[in-house]
């Protein structure tokens, strides 16, 4: 599982494991796995897909902007608002 957190300048939005997540890269969407490479982008407005399972529902949550970091601990999206 990859464990994905959700962060804004106000507050910690979501810290969970996931399957995986899609991002909106300002240079296109990107998806995210556990074993991921190392990876920083930053973000533009648009949705985040949240895959809690392989084939389960995916959940969306928009953001406007910010930045993605993917490290050996997980991913976690830095955005200047969610929701």
């Amino acid at each position: 599982m990859l464990h994905f957190e959700l962060v804004t300048p106000e507050k910690l939005i979501r810290s969970e494991d996931v399957y995986m997540v899609v991002v909106p890269g300002t240079e296109g969407d990107f998806g995210v796995l556990e074993g991921h490479a190392p990876f920083m982008s930053t973000m533009r407005d648009g949705a985040l897909t949240i895959h809690r399972t392989e084939k389960g529902e995916p959940e969306t949550i928009a953001i406007r902007g910010g930045f993605a970091e993917v490290t050996g601990k997980g991913l976690t999206v830095l955005a200047e608002s969610a929701g």
